[in-house]
């Protein structure tokens, strides 16, 4: 069965309003002072189905005290330019960073740098705002770029850009009363993928003049790790199959110098298989001796597996706790063997 799925934004859409309608089914217990919302994001989903539901969020998240310092430029690229969101102060709950800071500075909030999804051919990072602030809110301090898209660019261009908005993370961190220490690189599908092969090979940092050995750790959400040969035909261009080498694959880098990682991905995935992704990449990890977590959820199929993130749909999954929890434990370092006591996995 291959990794990706054929599968038409047609039938994605509809999708999104069966989760959210299902779980407003009456015999589904609802948590006391959530009804409203669970209605409000059906109407939402409902009404706005053939737009752009994830970019509705964004408009619909609303958190006090956090700012966003917009297009910042990590490239020279019309889509080379980043976001950065922080929480200020009392507003939010993020812990105080000791005053100014400078690049190298131990001791500020962690930094995460999330790539959206798209199968690589679509995507912008306004759309995604719902995320940097809720993860902004809970002490993180966010950075979520653009990068150039198919057919402007295919493979390995968009992984190139990936690991220069990583590295402009590195750096400037600080700045924003993060600690470059503590960076870790996240992404939800395409952006997933992004982001494992930030993390497992080290080609993309080595070009910035960095190492994968400085982050923190990996964040997938229902990733494309192991999805050779590819039948999705959007995707087919943007590899240029069938002549994609194996090396185009995330589980071909794993090595024992790899960050610790947090996969997530719904129990059953239309998109982007599970098992053959999810599962066999931390399969891969472990055997490497590398940290692993792995959280499967029924309650989520591919798009809400990002969406939920956004206060609206967190009753979904607690993939914002799960996330925060992983980010919050900053750097883990693996003891080598029994590599059983480094990893962990949870249904």
């Amino acid at each position: 069965m291959p990794g990706l799925r054929t599968h038409s934004s047609r039938d994605r859409l509809p999708r999104r309003v069966v989760a959210v309608m299902s779980r407003l089914h009456p015999t589904h217990p609802k948590p006391r002072g959530a009804v409203v919302g669970f209605v409000i994001a059906a109407m939402v989903f409902a009404a706005f189905a053939l737009m752009r539901p994830l970019a509705l969020l964004s408009g619909t998240t609303f958190v006090e005290g956090v700012s966003c310092s917009v297009a910042l430029a990590y490239g020279q690229g019309a889509r080379q330019v980043l976001d950065v969101c922080v929480a200020q102060g009392k507003g939010g709950k993020a812990p105080p960073t000791g005053g100014s800071t400078s690049v190298g500075q131990i001791g500020g909030r962690p930094v995460v740098v999330f790539f959206y999804g798209g199968s690589w051919n679509r995507g912008e990072r306004g759309d995604y705002r719902f995320a940097a602030l809720t993860l902004a809110r809970r002490g993180a301090v966010v950075v979520i770029p653009d990068y150039r898209l198919y057919p402007e660019v295919r493979y390995p261009d968009f992984l190139e850009d990936s690991a220069q908005a990583v590295a402009w993370a590195l750096r400037h961190a600080a700045e924003f009363g993060g600690d470059p220490r503590r960076v870790v690189v996240m992404g939800h599908s395409a952006g997933a993928y992004n982001a494992a092969m930030v993390a497992l090979d080290p080609r993309w940092l080595r070009l910035t003049g960095h190492r994968p050995e400085e982050l923190a750790g990996f964040i997938g959400l229902a990733g494309p790790y192991n999805f050779l040969p590819i039948r999705n035909p959007e995707v087919k261009p943007v590899f240029r199959w069938p002549q994609t080498p194996p090396d185009t694959q995330p589980l071909a880098h794993v090595n024992g110098r790899a960050p610790a990682a947090l996969l997530i991905a719904p129990l059953e995935d239309v998109v982007v298989d599970p098992d053959r992704n999810t599962e066999m990449l931390a399969q891969a990890l472990r055997a490497a001796c590398v940290p692993v977590t792995v959280k499967r959820y029924g309650a989520l199929n591919h798009s809400t597996s990002v969406a939920a993130l956004a206060p609206l749909l967190s009753w979904l999954a607690p993939v914002t706790e799960d996330v925060v929890t992983f980010v919050l434990q900053g750097r883990r370092e693996s003891t080598g063997p029994p590599c059983s006591s480094a990893a962990s996995s949870q249904r």
